[in-house]
């Protein structure tokens, strides 16, 4: 027996598991997988001498996210290593626009492709250099986020508010348009949002792409030393040092329900696990609702809202283990730790609108990472531990390739794909082809194989777009970790705020368990659940 249960060792569940052991609690987490971390894992699958990470390597969140910083995972062994530039995006004329370390020489860049670009970007900076800490102290809380929303409020006043509110609402299509006469600033600032689902036309896009772009300036997109499972390991030592506990090839089929609330849960092997105080499910909300609890324990109107709930559009990834570095044509780009390949802010347009109505770019943008360049660890002196990955759609009706692609991703689709995904590079790098040693190809059923977690081959834990955010995330009336089962908090990236390796999701969820076993909040509770059923409905 347990204070709590965690399911699932990603980092949300290594974060909520933390913040509970710190809180004194006796913490227990079970992971399906035989090893923590889910996408935050790395591995020597593409060829022996090269470190690849399965899924996220660059954390730009992490290193910004108050919640992992108050962790502090370096006093647990992590180090950050960061590429002499954070982003590149090449042009097709040759030149590139190159997201620098330094604010200046950012501008210098960006002013050298168009005038005035420059002075743009430092007026942009300065801006969220003003209002950083309270953005993401606002970003990463639990909504609504009272404390630092009034901060803002206060340092901004009224009519700057409403201009504030204005901006991040843009379009980051129109955004850019605004504030930059170039297209190189531009595709710094839409590449960066198409990280996330938002197309250049997307309500609400110019906050993602804002986000990624400012806090790269302030503290660079670094990855682990030695790998992405680097970051797991420090969370997975802080935890055991603090008495909690991880347990691999520990797959929970069931929470147990008992008068309303959940007194633990059941693994694959039939082990009953009692929790005294909470379990916190680091799942998505799909496979929680309906899955690991029973409809008959939940509110009738939720299974009709969880039919309703959106992922965000499948990854196609490849791995690479490069017997140099990726000879670019735009040798701005060799510096950067990620490179986006895309022909223009139209070409993103037209990449959105195809998965939009189900067909798989023929052309594909590309997000590349070039690890080696940014942690000498990662693969031998002069060559070049490398990915890229692009999106594709949940369900294919029609390819905009010549393969005829239909995402059945057998073999043959995979192979395809992943050619498709080489002639992107090679188009911008001639002879990328021939440093190919080896390649890992990653399809959307493979990226789910691997961890549950990314349903259909989704990262992000459902989309990111306004109607699946706040109050709306993942079902309208919610923005809370809390769920209609007493004691049961979703701690994935399908709560608030959403994909990331931030650690908001599970640190919202620890602490909603923190605050219902205090005193009063204990008194009160049989009030707030049949507050909740209320507002749930039958």
């Amino acid at each position: 027996m347990s204070d709590a249960v965690v399911i699932g060792a990603g980092p949300n569940g290594l974060v909520a598991a933390n913040i509970l052991a710190d809180a004194g609690w006796d913490v227990l987490v079970l992971e399906a997988q035989d090893e923590p971390g889910g996408g935050v894992r790395s591995d020597r699958g593409v060829h022996p001498d090269h470190v690849s990470d399965f899924c996220s390597s660059f954390h730009p969140l992490g290193v910004a996210s108050p919640v992992i910083r108050a962790l502090e995972p370096e006093r647990y062994g992590l180090r950050w290593r960061h590429a002499p530039a954070v982003l590149a995006h090449p042009l097709p004329d040759g030149r590139c626009a190159v997201l620098e370390r330094e604010p200046d020489r950012t501008a210098a860049g960006l002013d050298a492709l168009a005038p005035g670009d420059g002075e743009a970007w430092l007026r942009l900076y300065r801006q969220w250099r003003e209002l950083s800490d309270d953005v993401l102290q606002a970003l990463f809380s639990p909504f609504p986020p009272i404390r630092p929303g009034l901060a803002l409020a206060a340092r901004l006043g009224a009519a700057d508010g409403l201009r504030l509110a204005r901006f991040l609402s843009l379009p980051v299509r129109r955004m850019g348009e605004e504030e930059f006469a170039g297209e190189g600033a531009r595709l710094l600032l839409a590449g960066s949002a198409l990280h996330a689902d938002f197309s250049p036309e997307s309500v609400g896009g110019t906050i993602f792409g804002w986000l990624l772009t400012m806090v790269g300036q302030q503290y660079g997109w670094p990855a682990p030393e030695g790998g992405a499972g680097a970051l797991t390991s420090a969370l997975v030592r802080r935890l055991e040092e603090r008495g909690g506990k991880v347990v691999c090839r520990a797959p929970v089929t069931s929470v147990v329900v008992g008068d309303g609330r959940a007194l633990g849960v059941r693994t694959a092997d039939g082990t009953a696990v009692r929790a005294r105080r909470a379990v916190l499910a680091d799942v998505p909300a799909t496979h929680l609702y309906g899955g690991l609890v029973g409809w008959e324990h939940l509110p009738s109107r939720l299974r009709e809202d969880m039919r309703r709930f959106q992922w965000d559009a499948p990854a196609f990834k490849v791995d690479w283990a490069l017997s140099g570095p990726v000879p670019w044509a735009s040798p701005e780009a060799a510096r950067a730790g990620t490179v986006h390949l895309a022909d223009g802010v139209d070409a993103l347009t037209e990449q959105s609108a195809l998965l939009a109505t189900g067909r798989v770019p023929g052309d594909p943008f590309l997000l590349l990472g070039q690890m080696t360049t940014t942690d000498a660890t990662r693969s031998p002196a002069g060559t070049e531990s490398a990915w890229a990955y692009t999106h594709v759609p949940h369900r294919v009706k029609a390819d905009g390739g010549r393969d005829g692609i239909t995402g059945a991703w057998d073999e043959r689709e995979r192979e395809a794909m992943a050619d498709r995904v080489e002639a992107a590079v090679e188009r911008r790098a001639p002879g990328f082809r021939r440093r190919v040693l080896n390649r890992r190809v990653l399809s959307p059923p493979a990226l789910e194989e691997h961890n549950a977690g990314l349903v259909g081959g989704a990262i992000n834990g459902g989309t990111a777009a306004v109607h699946q955010q706040l109050f709306f995330r993942p079902v309208p009336g919610s923005g809370g970790a809390g769920t209609p089962v007493r004691g049961l908090y979703l701690a994935s990236s399908s709560a608030h705020p959403g994909g990331g390796v931030h650690g908001a999701c599970g640190s919202n969820a620890a602490r909603a368990a923190l605050r219902a076993e205090a005193p009063v909040r204990r008194l009160l509770a049989p009030g707030f659940s049949a507050a909740r059923r209320l507002l749930a409905g039958p």
